[in-house]
């Protein structure tokens, strides 16, 4: 056995010896040929090479990339001649590396295989009319509340945060603040729904009005004086609530927290009961119009848990990532869920794919809607998959998924090409604009200006052809960016030591700004002017602490007695020593002797009177 294998070992080495001899006379005679015989050179080489570097039967395996193959199969046999081999001729190794280079960049593109420039077409050729979608949504567009109700602001919030959602977190609340204070002298006193509310209410007060610690709020110096926080709960109160805010409860925390490392974990386990209640009150509340947007929202935070993400090209680049569906048209945000990362499922086709597929169900919004993506999103598979959902899509493109290629053209130049019943087009501006839609024509005939730099230097307004999907696709993308800015006004969010407490801001600022536009939409029905964001959240702020002359005017008045009530100052000086009234909650100095409380008597605010029925029945407005 030993003799076979050595004769066929010194036969093979013979054999590569008298292959690479006859390369070493071929090497010899090339020098002075012409440029014809160096190409039948080249291609007697390549062959050569390829016998030089075949290897055994029982060393064989196929490879992806054979050139390093044969590279290290004449390393490993025979290094010297193959050095002679190659300095011989540059210019074939020069060919190698460009085919080998070219070989490694032909892949297959997402959006099509075989998309070459014959495939354009100019705008002067005629582009078929698509189908346009039937509009047919679930329910009628708008809030889905009766037209002649009238709504405080306090009861269009109470639509995404309801007594029962209240009532869950406050329960959890307290027992997670018992838990805390086992092991401390002072025990934990049970809040009551008015504390969560009042608590609710200085979170939103904070967001009207920026303060840059939360310990300045409860500050009696000159610079700060806030009296407002003081009248609705003192600070102490507030920091020991919001330390012991907890949305699920504690034992179903404690199960979940066995079961981590494994599939049953569930990473949003400690916002779930709010994080459901929330979704499905945003859908219930409200359905959209006609155009929607998909796109994603971050929640900025620093806390170091596996959920937050990384996002270069948003304004805030960590935090957590959430996918929304918003209304295009107000803002409303309809649905959404938060990204927990990368899905090891077998079904999964992408999060680009699979985050629109789950927020666009057309069995809760209809049919023929139209989807407005960017580039993220934005494939053939999925436009194709929402069309047999009737639901049609329009989105921008990135350049290298159909294998575009920059050409020079003049600004405004437009060309086209159909693939079905997918549109592909590209508008000339500043730089490409590639576009892909299921509903949009080539070019309609539409136009916009550009302000452009003439040879004299004069900047003038210009017109130029635009594609009607570039013009729809700015004005009915915004839906998400809309409601991103109506919450960035005036955000409640501030630092916290929990990550889940982050999701609780988050989600009253959806509620807030959800219940805003609820008011807004219900206003325009009835051809009556809107709060602005402010002043409907400083209205719902009175409401939520139960303060103003509505809720002072309710306060419980002592029965009149034959006693004298005589007022008289606290001191001296009227402008020392004042209290709270007991009715407006404004500054007095003035006490009642017989009462012990302290009310105004001033001419325009005689609380004095009222709150002894000198002067009739109070008044409520």
């Amino acid at each position: 056995m030993d003799e076979t294998v050595q004769e066929n070992t010194e036969e093979r080495v013979s054999n590569i010896t008298d292959e690479q001899d006859e390369a070493m006379v071929l090497e010899e005679s090339s020098d002075d040929s012409d440029d014809s015989t160096e190409d039948m050179f080249l291609d007697d080489l390549d062959h050569l090479w390829d016998r030089l570097s075949e290897p055994s039967d029982d060393d064989w395996y196929p490879e992806v990339t054979p050139r390093k193959k044969k590279r290290s199969g004449l390393s490993s046999v025979s290094p010297s001649p193959a050095k002679s081999c190659r300095s011989g001729s540059p210019a074939s190794v020069q060919s190698s590396k460009g085919k080998a280079r070219k070989r490694s960049t032909r892949r297959s593109l997402p959006f099509s295989n075989s998309i070459s420039e014959k495939k354009w077409r100019s705008v002067d050729e005629p582009d078929i009319d698509p189908a346009q979608p039937i509009f047919r949504p679930k329910n009628t567009p708008g809030p889905q509340l009766i037209s002649t109700a009238t709504c405080s602001p306090l009861q269009y919030f109470e639509l995404f945060f309801s007594k029962s959602v209240l009532k869950t977190i406050l329960e959890n609340t307290n027992v997670y603040g018992a838990m805390r204070q086992d092991d401390k002298k002072m025990p934990w006193e049970d809040i009551t729904i008015k504390d969560l509310k009042a608590f609710i209410a200085l979170v939103i007060y904070m967001g009207v009005l920026k303060c840059f610690s939360l310990t300045d709020y409860w500050k009696t110096s000159d610079l700060y004086s806030l009296p407002y926080p003081a009248r609705i709960m003192s600070g102490r109160k507030f920091y020991k609530i919001s330390s012991a805010l907890h949305i699920s409860d504690p034992k179903v925390d404690a199960e979940n927290d066995k079961k981590r490392g494994t599939p049953e974990y569930d990473r949003l386990c400690k916002i779930k009961p709010l994080y459901q209640d929330i979704r499905d009150a945003c859908r219930a509340s409200f359905h959209p119009f006609q155009n929607i947007a998909i796109d994603e929202r971050m929640v900025a935070s620093k806390a170091r848990t596996g959920l937050k993400q990384y996002m270069k090209n948003k304004p805030t680049r960590k935090g957590y990532k959430l996918f929304v569906l918003a209304d295009s048209l107000c803002g409303y945000t309809w649905d959404f869920f938060i990204y927990e990362g990368k899905a090891n499922l077998v079904e999964s086709k992408g999060i680009s794919y699979d985050s629109v597929m789950i927020l666009a169900n057309e069995r809760l919004l209809g049919s023929g809607y139209k989807l407005f993506v960017d580039n993220f999103y934005t494939s053939p598979k999925l436009f194709r998959d929402l069309l047999r959902k009737k639901i049609w899509a329009c989105g921008t493109v990135r350049s290298n998924r159909i294998g575009h290629s920059k050409t020079q053209a003049p600004r405004g130049n437009i060309r086209w090409f159909r693939e079905e019943d997918l549109l592909f087009v590209e508008w000339k501006d500043k730089r490409d604009v590639l576009m892909c839609s299921t509903f949009h024509k080539a070019f309609n005939g539409d136009t916009i200006k550009r302000n452009v730099k003439g040879a004299d230097g004069v900047w003038a307004p210009q017109e130029f052809p635009v594609p009607a999907a570039v013009l729809d696709y700015n004005k009915h993308m915004g839906g998400v960016d809309l409601s991103d800015a109506l919450i960035g006004y005036y955000t409640v969010l501030h630092k916290t030591r929990r990550w889940y407490r982050s999701f609780f801001f988050h989600f009253v600022d959806i509620a807030v700004v959800n219940a805003f536009i609820l008011h807004q939409q219900m206003a325009k029905m009835k051809n009556q002017k809107p709060l602005s964001q402010k002043a409907f959240r400083e209205a719902l702020v009175t409401e939520l602490a139960e303060t103003g002359r509505a809720y002072a005017s309710e306060r419980v008045r002592p029965t009149p007695t034959s006693e004298s009530h005589l007022p008289d100052y606290l001191n001296g000086d009227s402008t020392y020593g004042r209290r709270k009234c007991k009715m407006c909650l404004n500054k007095t100095p003035v006490v009642c002797v017989t009462c012990k409380v302290h009310l105004c008597f001033v001419p325009k605010r005689n609380c004095y009177s009222k709150w002894h029925g000198l002067d009739g029945e109070v008044d409520t407005e």
